[in-house]
């Protein structure tokens, strides 16, 4: 499996893109905001000659949703995320006021809801859906097995962890969710996660402070 990080927003958030050999491909948190930024994603999909499948959200915080009715309407896709991140993605226009940036394409709702446990699956390609809330009420990771990589939205950072002061947010819960769910997976996995560099678990367990 191959991936591209695009990095949109205000709030410098990774979108990525992942795909294979088939050219399938699936766009996670894509965070798109200005139209360059949409034309940045288009450009690299076309050069790529890639096909968009899918389009999911690790979590609904504003900056990981602002592209999801581009991307939507741009691939003829339906929006998915766990059933659990629905209050957060309704309350994006509100928060769009309070940090007064403005909120013109709003989101679609989600067109199916993902399972914990459930394989994602595009190309040849197969993801496993961990269930790791904490940092937002029902975030999800999704983990190749087979290339040891794991997308961990912002539930875990490089020397840091997510924040649990927003709505839905509990420290307790994502410290559980890191330890119990991600750290098992093994040293050697490479975490990508929603803001700054990528990291391995293995590098988490010796220097994250949080943990």
């Amino acid at each position: 499996m191959n991936l591209a990080i695009l990095t949109f927003n205000p709030f410098q958030e990774n979108t990525y893109v992942l795909y294979d050999g088939t050219k399938e491909c699936i766009i996670i948190d894509p965070g798109c905001y200005e139209n360059s930024e949409k034309l940045e994603l288009d450009n690299f999909i076309a050069s790529s000659n890639l096909t968009p499948v899918r389009l999911i959200n690790t979590h609904c915080h504003i900056d990981h949703v602002f592209g999801n009715a581009f991307v939507g309407k741009r691939y003829g896709l339906e929006l998915e995320i766990h059933k659990g991140e629905l209050p957060v993605l309704e309350a994006c226009p509100q928060v769009s006021q309070f940090y007064g940036i403005p909120y013109a394409e709003p989101s679609p709702a989600p067109g199916r809801f993902i399972e914990e446990g459930e394989v994602i699956s595009f190309g040849n390609t197969k993801l496993e859906t961990i269930f790791t809330p904490g940092h937002s009420p029902a975030s999800i990771s999704f983990f190749c097995r087979e290339d040891k990589i794991l997308i961990a939205g912002d539930v875990l950072f490089r020397e840091s962890i997510g924040r649990t002061d927003l709505p839905g947010g509990d420290h307790a819960t994502l410290i559980s969710s890191i330890k119990d769910k991600l750290l098992p997976l093994g040293n050697e996995v490479k975490v990508y996660p929603g803001h700054g560099p990528a990291t391995t678990i293995g590098w988490e367990k010796e220097r994250n402070p949080f943990l």
